[in-house]
Formats: C-alpha cells, structure tokens, sequence
C-alpha cells in the first residue's frame, strides 16, 4: 500500500511545530514574548543554571528592580485587614538562613488570601519569582508567583523525585516563571523520539568524543537526575554549536580555495620596487614577514581570503599599500573600502604622501612609471565625482579609494585586481560582494582590522580567513602615558586643561574626544549614537553594570548622566582662562567634508591646536604632531574603543598623553576597563580583557553585544580548546565532503543557526 505525499513527515518538523498548535495558545502566548515560537526555539532554550532542592538562593544579591527567582524558606506568613485602604493583605517572609526577603499580596477579601496561608507554612521550602522593590528599607516582592519543592508535584512519588534532582532555572519572565517552562519543556520532549530530533554532529565525530546524541542531550539539560547529568549534556550542546559554525567556515574556506583569481605577481623594477627605495623608514621584521605572505598569495592562482590584524600604530597602512602597488604592477587595481569620509579622505592623503610623485601617474611632475590615487565619496562635487570615477574606469587609477560610494552601479574599474576592506565590521556582505562583483574574476581580499582580535574570537567569527597579525610598533614611537581623571574632582579637572595648555605650548596637539555632536542629541539611554559618518558616538557595548546606563529613578537608580558635546565644550575651552589664546577647532559628521578636511588640516599644521571631535578620529587619522588626549566621559566608551582612540597621539617622536575623565565608581565594570587601560598599551590583552568584561552577546550578529546570542552555551573567553577541536574535526569532515551532501542535518543547522543577520556577519569576513 503506498503512502500519500502528504503523510511524509520530513525529518525534524517536529520541531518546527508551533508551540501554539502544541501546548495551547494561552501557554504559547508568554513563551513568545521570550523569543519561542516553535517546539523546536523552547527545547534550545536552556536552563542558565541548576539549583539544588537544600541549596538556597544568597538574598544579599538582589537588586531593586530586577526580576528574580530565588530558592527560599519560609518563616512566617499572616494576614490582616488594612483599615485605611479596605481589603486585606498577606505578608509572608522568606530567608537564606542569614537575610529576609518580604513577600506580598493584596486581595479585597481577607478570604481569597487563603489558598496562600496554607501553602506558606513555616519551615516549606520553594522558588519565588518577581521583581525586586524596596518597602522602608526591605526588599520585597509583590505578588510573586511559586512553586513549592515537594508540594507542587502531581503525585507523592513525583514529589520525592523533585526533592533530590537538580532544579533547571531558566531565564523566565512574569508571565513565564521558570517552573512553568520547566512544564512546558516536558510536555514538548517527553513524547520525542530520536527520529524527530535529526542530530547535526556527525555520528564518527560523536563517537571520537563520546558524546550523547541530540535526544539524549536535551533530555540530560532539561531534566537532569544529577549534576553529572546535566554537565554531559551541555558539554554535548557547546561542542555541537562550535561545530556547526565551523563546518560553515570550513565550507567556505572550501570554496574559496577552487575559485580561481587572476595572479598577480611581483613586477621586477616596478612601483612597489620603487616605493620601497624611496621609503624614508626601515620596515619592521613583522611588516616584511606579512608583506611576503601577502606577496605570495596575490601571485597565486586562487582568491587571497587575509585578516590583517595589529597594533594600534603598527604600520597596516604600509603593508596594504605594498600589496596594492604589487597589484598595479602586474595589471590590475586596487580598491579600499573605508566606513567613514573622513577615513577615506584621511587614507587617500596618507597614500598620496607616501607614494609622492609616483601617485601622478599623467601628471606634470609625475614619475615616469607612477598611477594615480582616486578619491570617491558620496558628498564630492560633481566634477571631482566625473573626474575620479573616469580614472577608476580607464584604468588610469591604480588605486581606489571610497566610503559606499564605491559600491554605486555607475562606479566601474578596468581590472579590480585587490579588494581592501578597513574596519571591516562597518560592512555587510552585499556591500562588499558588490564591491567585489565589479572584477571580471574573484579579486583578491584584504580585510584590516585596528582592533586587536583575541584567538578564540579570530577561531569561531574568521575562521575561513587566513590571520596576519603585527605586534611590533615602529622605531621612533615614544608611547602613551595614560591617567584617570575623576570627573567631580574639580582640581584634577582643571589640571588636565593646564596640562593640554603645556603640550600645546610645546609644540604639540591635543584631541579632546565627545560622545555626541549637540547638547540636545540623544541622552545616555541610547545604546548607540552615531554620526553623519556612521561613526560610533557612543560605545554602551560593555558597560553592562555602568551605574548610570538606563537607570530608573522610579526604581531608586540615579538620573541618566548628561553626556558633554562638541559644541558645548568647545565653547567651554575657548572661555578656559588656562587655553586663554589657543585656537579650538571642532570635527563631527555633521560638517561637510570640507569642512572636515579644512578642521584636520589646521589641526596638523597648528593653526587650531586643540581639536574637540566625536569618535570620528577613532582609527586612520594621523597626525603625528598629536600628543595629547582628554577623553571626556570616558566610563561610557568600550575598551577597543578607548585604545583606538589613544592611538591617535603619540605617534611621532614625542610622547603621548591620554587623560580620561570619567565618573566611574570604583569596582564597577567601568572603573575596571579604565583601570586596565591606564595599565597596559598591549592592544592584545585589553581585547582580551574587554571580551571578558563585556557581556558576550552575540558574536555571529550584527552587534557585537546585547542579550541575545546565537551561542547560548558556548562562550568564546572560556572555550578555547572546545573551539579548537570543533575546527579541526569540522575542516576534516569538509576535506571529504565540501558541500556535506552527507549530512542533511548538519546542513539544517548551519541554515537554522546562520540565519539573517547572523549569516551576514560572518559574510563580512
């Protein structure tokens, strides 16, 4: 008898049941507040941790405002009538053994309190969940839902097994406590087989590690009998989610490497021979190290897919314009994509300077064998537009530099030979693979990064890219000398535009760094701000425990903290009795770009001395006359981002000086990322150091933290050798089979897991 189509179930539907269809729509309805909508997003939403029946919750953690469910005692509870308002309440107390924790209900009949007196008797032990309020000094909750260890059980053998397993807790909601998604994971596991539940690790790969299979997995998470249990089965669950992102990479890195691309080999006596005699500096070990690697790709027959990763100051610039100049000479053009105009325009100065008349390619006073250096921005003028994007067609620019402008449809090259992509997590991948469209053949890639990238990032984000890295810095670089400046210190505060006033007085320059543009821009709740540049204004992307971020004064927080501006404080200096005759320029992505590069250039010529800018200087700008930095507001800028922003001084012979003046309470995260960044000018640990402070977020997403992550178990700061392994069984795995026709399941996962955004951030690589 045959089957009808439609009674073929494909593999895993199951999971991709809707929990409305499954467990009703009035229990679906809170899960989907959460983020759960199928059978499928509940069973990955894993316990954040297990309590034990007899281990209860340490109370003196709470803090006002935050929903919490706590593993409590009970000690008292009784009702009375409120005379002045009517009705009657309960009040019910709770401890750890050491600290009380106040429970509250309101009824209007002293009746309907009942169902909660017998249940909290004395001496019960359960799990309580609310949001935490303060009550004349006593934290309480306000009609908490709970669930009684040993009573709330279906039966007595039920209750005896509830009170000597591990209880899940998850991350749960008022209108979800964690015992009723405890309820609902049950009710969706318990009737699943090993067949609705497809298994993306490779059977000989579970094999080689001994472990469980996916059914098994779920079961060991959500309904342990044990701590041992539990523990195997996430220890499944964090391999699997490195694998599948690693097969993914590996695939990639597969494909990549049967392209084929147009070689480009080194030109005996061409422009990069020429340009490295003319260079008035030695080369670091490093920088010819990378140089010969990127030399020796670019003549290959196969796309370069490069990371160039280093330290702030560490001569990237040098090193991709060699690359470049290797292109131009055997036939081809470059092309270097930079997020902000003011990048791309500082770039095409820094090319054009270093290669001097060899970037005159047809110009009066241009070398015999030189090219050109285009500039295209979407603000240009009209004929500089023609001009440059003629060049970029002819062929006549050997380089190219632009913002997006670079990806419009009327933007043509001769020979794209070499895409250079700066910053590169500014881009997603349609704009890049326009970029790269252009070329007859895959170009090759270059991705450069100012932001030192710790292994394990570098393992699970750009694992199908080959990784340079520079760590040395140029001879003749004097460093960075750091300071914290509290911000209600007036003392410290005037002392540092005295000591601006020094530097200024010697010869030098100093950057003072805001976080927004006008007084009247976003305040402090915002998570980001940026500029016309698309420039970060504002970096709230580690600062999880920042006193002041998003507080509530109805919730007993203090105010949000007014934000200094650029318009602002550039007023305030000029009136500065201590700056009194120093010119105060101001940058922002507000003005055009000749303003910007008219506010630049007086800057490096010592017209205007002391620049007030947002974060638009944060990579590229070099002015090596700079030697001072005041960073106001600094607890509310990322760590990554407060080393780019040093780096902006120092980079002549005199030494820098960064000063950053924050209000950041000591052993908050704030206090802690200043602290370290005052210590150390290793680019590489403070990234290190930074991932570890930051909340985690979502590393395969568009935002580089934030509550959600595609990686609920793995975690890139602690997981080093998990990642490491997954690598190398997952590039095994693709070397026999490059497009895993093999293993269906494992090609649903990377779709499930690499889904949208996710899957444009790893494109961006």
């Amino acid at each position: 008898m045959s089957v009808p189509d439609d009674a073929v179930v494909r593999p895993g539907a199951r999971l991709d049941e809707a929990l409305g269809r499954v467990l009703g729509e009035r229990s679906a309805a809170p899960l989907a507040k959460l983020g759960l909508h199928t059978t499928g997003d509940l069973l990955r939403h894993y316990p954040r941790r297990y309590s034990e029946p007899g281990t209860l919750t340490d109370l003196a953690s709470l803090t006002v405002g935050e929903h919490v469910t706590v593993m409590a005692r009970v000690v008292q509870a009784t009702v009375r009538e409120m005379r002045s308002r009517g009705g009657a309440m309960l009040q019910a107390v709770v401890t750890d053994g050491t600290r009380n924790l106040h429970l509250t209900f309101f009824a209007k009949r002293r009746g309907a309190l009942r169902v909660h007196e017998q249940r909290l008797v004395p001496g019960r032990t359960g799990m309580f969940t609310g949001v935490v309020s303060d009550y004349r000094g006593q934290r309480q909750l306000t009609h908490p839902d709970y669930q009684l260890i040993g009573v709330d059980a279906d039966d007595e053998a039920a209750a005896l097994v509830e009170v000597s397993r591990p209880i899940p807790i998850y991350p749960a909601s008022a209108a979800a406590p964690t015992w009723r998604i405890q309820r609902c994971v049950r009710t969706v596991l318990d009737p699943l087989t090993d067949a609705d539940v497809p298994d993306p690790l490779p059977e000989p790969v579970r094999a080689r590690h001994r472990l469980v299979d996916l059914r098994q997995a779920l079961a060991d998470v959500h309904e342990p009998y044990d701590d041992t249990q539990w523990r195997r089965g996430q220890e499944r669950l964090r391999f699997e989610e490195a694998f599948v992102l690693q097969a993914e990479l590996a695939r990639r890195r597969a494909r990549t490497a049967h392209q084929e691309a147009v070689a480009r080999p080194h030109v005996p006596g061409g422009l990069l021979d020429q340009f490295d005699e003319r260079l008035p500096f030695t080369l670091t070990a490093g920088q010819r190290e990378v140089g010969a690697q990127l030399a020796a790709e670019l003549a290959g027959a196969h796309p370069m897919q490069r990371l160039l990763q280093g330290e702030v100051g560490s001569g990237k610039t040098v090193v991709a314009l060699r690359a470049m100049l290797q292109v131009v000479d055997a036939g081809g053009q470059a092309a270097l994509l930079a997020p902000t105009e003011v990048l791309a325009a500082q770039h095409a100065r820094t090319l054009r300077s270093l290669l001097g008349d060899l970037a005159e390619g047809g110009f009066l006073g241009g070398a015999e064998h030189s090219t050109r250096v285009a500039l295209l921005t979407g603000s240009q003028g009209a004929a500089a537009r023609r001009e440059n994007l003629l060049d970029a067609a002819s062929g006549r620019a050997g380089i190219v530099v632009g913002t997006h402008a670079l990806l419009s449809e009327n933007v043509q090259f001769a020979d794209l030979g070499l895409v250079v992509v700066d910053e590169q997590h500014r881009f997603g991948v349609e704009q890049r693979d326009t970029l790269r469209a252009k070329a007859a053949q895959t170009p090759h890639l270059l991705v450069m990064t100012a932001t030192p990238i710790p292994r394990t990032v570098a393992m699970t984000v750009f694992g199908d890219l080959e990784t340079s890295t520079l760590s040395e810095i140029p001879a003749g670089r004097s460093g960075v000398t750091t300071h914290v400046v509290p911000a209600d210190n007036a003392a410290w505060v005037e002392r540092t535009w005295k000591r601006v006033r020094e530097e200024v007085d010697r010869g030098g320059r100093a950057y003072v760094v805001c976080a927004r543009i006008d007084p009247d821009d976003e305040p402090t709740g915002a998570r980001r701000v940026r500029d016309e540049d698309g420039a970060d204004l504002l970096a709230l992307d580690v600062d999880e425990g920042a006193p002041d971020e998003g507080a509530d004064p109805g919730r007993g927080g203090p105010p949000p903290r007014r934000l200094r501006s650029v318009l602002e404080v550039a007023d305030e200096l000029r009136a500065r009795p201590a700056l009194a005759g120093v010119a105060v320029g101001e940058l922002h992505g507000r003005m055009s770009p000749d303003e910007k590069d008219r506010a630049l250039a007086d800057f490096a010529s010592g017209r205007v001395p002391v620049l007030v800018s947002t974060t638009v200087i944060e990579v590229g700008v070099d002015v090596p006359e700079a030697t001072a930095m005041v960073v106001l507001d600094a607890d509310r800028f990322g760590l990554s981002q407060l080393h780019q922003l040093r780096g902006r001084v120092g980079r002549g012979s005199a030494a820098g000086l960064c000063l950053l003046v924050a209000s950041a309470p000591e052993g908050t995260p704030a206090a802690t990322r200043l602290a370290t960044l005052a210590e150390t000018s290793d680019g590489f640990e403070l990234a290190a150091v930074d991932l570890g402070l930051r909340r985690e977020g979502d590393v395969l997403g568009a935002a580089q933290s934030g509550a959600a992550s595609s990686l609920r178990l793995l975690r890139v700061t602690r997981d080093a050798d998990v990642i490491a392994q997954a690598r190398a069984d997952a590039r095994e795995l693709v070397a026999q089979d490059p497009e895993l026709e093999g293993w269906p399941a494992l090609r649903e996962a990377i779709d499930r897991q690499l889904a949208g955004e996710r899957e444009e951030f790893l494109d961006r690589t």
